[in-house]
């Protein structure tokens, strides 16, 4: 096989379906159940419901690019999710900042670690 058709490890599949389902497991929980993810909001101002929507569209979307990429096995197309992923972390840790949040600052950091890290295994060349 040559480098570009070379078949990417299990491990690397394993971690990507795992986030893909965490992704549209923490979907499902903003539609069916947003008070079990969002305990500080009221959950009864206006636009609230419509925020809540947006996001839960957001990580349903993340979930399922995960997903469709682990499953069609593309190298291309796992990149492109985690240099997504990586962005939006790093737009969570601006606004952990912002909002002088030291969980949100953590978070972002550790899952910013793991995007770079699984950005450069799935391209690295043996």
């Amino acid at each position: 096989m040559t480098e570009a058709h070379k078949p990417l490890p299990n491990w690397i599949l394993i971690v990507s379906g795992i986030i893909a389902l965490l992704e549209l497991m923490v979907s499902g929980s903003l539609v069916f159940s947003p008070e079990s993810v969002l305990e500080t909001v009221d959950l009864n101002a206006k636009g609230v419901d419509y925020v809540i929507y947006m996001w839960a569209a957001r990580q349903f979307a993340l979930g399922f690019i995960f997903g469709f990429a682990t499953i069609k096995k593309s190298v291309p197309m796992l990149t492109i999710a985690y240099i997504f992923f990586l962005v939006m972390f790093v737009g969570d840790f601006l606004v952990g900042i912002s909002q002088n949040e030291n969980s949100l600052i953590i978070a972002a950091v550790v899952m910013c670690i793991i995007s770079s890290a699984m950005i450069f295994a799935i391209n690295r060349k043996s």
